[in-house]
């Protein structure tokens, strides 16, 4: 058995939530996983693993096995790394996750410029609304949206993005507009998977973790933004989401911002990394093209719902 590569299978599954999720994203039978992983529970002579059909629950053994094989496999690839020359010339292969949309729009286009200046570095962007395991290798880098938890990652700030209302001019025709968030108790609502969406508007003066107030009467949930802005701008109803995923909507006059007064507070931008004791000249040159230009896309949102609203 290859110890090493099966702890990499232990950490994949867990970071996947599942033993089939991790063989697709592998591209490798389930079988062959859970072989590995059994066989690392025969190795140690300790159950790792408790497997519900919904997920998979370390025990105390695990927790503390993950805990060490987290560090060996970063120390390994660490190594593969400088062998590689990755400390001494930016090469080799960098794997960058972002959020879906924020990914598509905002950091992909910083990725063609990175790709253009750096011919011998290939990149892997992963589009996911969930949070990779970056101590676990899982990528090199992740921007994220949103308060980060206590964690030893180091995290680079980028800007903050509003979190917004929005509905069509055609539904606040039927419904007028809301002056204050007790005015959505009677209008329809679209929800998505983005946990603050169905709480449209914060009173002003409430901390984080209060209830935010009153809801609308859901009539459409969705999974994703983009099929939200799309029902917004059908009339459908109001949506809550973060400022970027309705920024075209708004521009062409598609959507209009309501209750901006009771917004709650912006949600932080950050690139995240591991805290590897070398950081490769990929990943340390990526963060400086990435950051002045996402930095720069944040900023200028901003200044758009600024110049739009004095125009209104």
């Amino acid at each position: 058995m290859d110890r090493l590569e099966a702890m990499a299978f232990l950490l994949d599954a867990l970071e996947a939530g599942s033993f089939s999720a991790a063989a697709r994203r592998l591209g490798v039978p389930v079988a062959t996983l859970t072989r590995r992983i059994d066989q690392l529970e025969q190795v140690t002579g300790a159950t790792l693993l408790i497997r519900t059909t919904r997920r998979l629950v370390l025990t105390d053994a695990g927790q503390r096995y993950v805990e060490g094989a987290r560090r060996i496999v970063a120390e390994v690839r660490d190594m593969e790394r400088e062998a590689a020359g990755e400390f001494i010339e930016p090469t080799g292969r960098l794997v960058v996750s972002a959020p879906r949309m924020f990914g598509r729009l905002h950091v992909q286009p910083v990725i063609h410029e990175f790709l253009r200046r750096h011919a011998a570095i290939s990149v892997v962007l992963h589009l996911s609304d969930s949070n990779v395991d970056l101590a676990a290798g899982a990528a090199d880098l992740a921007v994220r949206i949103g308060v980060l938890p206590d964690s030893s990652l180091i995290a680079t700030h980028l800007g903050r993005m509003r979190i917004v209302t929005v509905a069509s001019p055609a539904l606040l025709d039927r419904h007028g507009e809301p002056h204050h968030p007790e005015d959505l108790a009677g209008m329809p609502g679209v929800v998505f998977d983005m946990p603050p969406s169905d709480r449209l508007a914060h009173a002003p003066g409430r901390s984080r973790g209060q209830d935010p107030g009153p809801r609308v009467g859901t009539r459409l949930i969705v999974t994703g933004a983009e099929a939200a802005v799309d029902a917004a701008v059908a009339g459908v109803g109001v949506v809550r989401l973060l400022h970027y995923q309705a920024a075209q909507a708004l521009a062409d006059g598609r959507l209009r911002l309501v209750l901006e007064a009771f917004e709650p507070e912006p949600a932080p931008v950050h690139v995240l990394h591991a805290p590897l004791a070398q950081l490769p000249q990929k990943t340390r040159y990526f963060i400086d093209v990435a950051s002045a230009r996402i930095r720069a896309s944040v900023q200028a949102l901003g200044q758009t719902t600024q110049h739009t609203a004095c125009e209104n």
